[in-house]
């Protein structure tokens, strides 16, 4: 069984690849160091925005990136404070991009 990162280290190489890409991202709530789990919102500077979170299968253990709520950003916001609300310890990464990419489907970032 391979090790899993901490969530620090996750977070720093996500925004590492966000960066690498010329997409903007910022951390705006930071939760738990090594377990935390994290939520991305992509805004797409249109006033609409996406929120995404890893959700685990519990029966095979694989896990995926998941679409939580897609709408007004407004409503995404409402959202994603609601779920901070329940999880004081959840990161929450907030990207811009017009096209919505988000790189969450690329190989060391999907599961």
């Amino acid at each position: 069984m391979a090790a899993r990162l901490t969530t620090d280290l996750w977070v720093h190489a996500y925004l590492k690849r966000l960066e690498l890409a010329n997409i903007p991202a910022y951390v705006t709530a930071h939760g738990q160091q090594s377990s935390g789990a994290v939520l991305v919102k992509c805004a797409r500077l249109d006033g609409t925005a996406q929120s995404y979170e890893r959700r685990t299968d519990l029966m095979t253990g694989a896990s995926a990136w998941m679409l939580l709520h897609d709408g007004p950003e407004a409503e995404v916001d409402a959202s994603i404070a609601k779920q901070r609300g329940f999880d004081p310890d959840l990161w929450v990464i907030e990207i811009e991009s017009r096209d919505g990419r988000t790189l969450l489907d690329e190989d060391g970032l999907n599961a």
